[in-house]
Formats: structure tokens, sequence, C-alpha cells
């Protein structure tokens, strides 16, 4: 069975699967070094799917030229395999579209950052 959640930036729309949850409560954890807030809150992560023990996450970066793609996919296969024990697989996909915007934040993200 295939979950997919679509992210936007007032936060996840709820689907109620036990791993896909875990794994997006996971993903609140890799924090971007450069700006020290979650993947999740600065809204660079578009889609979560979770089927058959691999996790897929689709994301982008703030700009094409940021230099922490790498860093991100070793982060999040970390973050995740450490909280969802079903899932034995993380493949991260980098995507460009829609371009990253700044609205894309949460408010949580805007206020840490002093947007509000």
């Amino acid at each position: 069975m295939k979950v997919t959640n679509t992210l936007t930036a007032s936060g996840p729309v709820p689907v109620p699967d036990e791993p896909h949850a875990r794994v997006l409560e996971a993903l609140y954890d890799v924090i971007d070094p450069e700006l020290g807030i979650n993947i999740v809150d600065l809204g660079l992560v578009y889609a979560l799917r979770v089927d058959d023990g691999v996790a897929e996450v689709e994301m982008t970066m703030t700009t094409p030229a940021c230099p922490l793609s790498s860093y991100f996919d070793a982060e999040i296969a970390r973050a995740v395999r450490e909280a969802v024990s079903e899932v034995h697989a993380v493949e991260v996909m980098l995507t460009f579209q829609p371009p990253w915007d700044p609205e894309m934040m949460s408010g949580v993200a805007k206020h840490a950052l002093g947007w509000d």
C-alpha cells in the first residue's frame, strides 16, 4: 500500500499511517545547519511516500546552488532509520519545481527567523 503525504507551508496534511507519521516526525529532526531550523518547517520537503519499507522524500533546497544536498541525503537517511524500524531504505529526490520561496516556511520558521 502506497501512502502519500503532501506538505504545505501551513504544515503536513495528516495521513493515518503509523510508519508514515513516524517518518514525517523524524524529518523534523533534520536541521538545516545554516539556518538552524528543521527542513519541514523551512518548507523544503514537498512530498513523502512510504511503501513496503522504503521512504521516499521529495525535497528542494533554498537555492539551486545550495551545497547541502549530500548533507541532507545522509541526515534524512540517518534520522528516518533511527526513528522507524520498518523502513529499510530511504530515497531522497531533489527537485526545484516549484522553486522554493520563503512563503513556504511555516509560522514557526518565520518566527525563528524574525520574519513575523
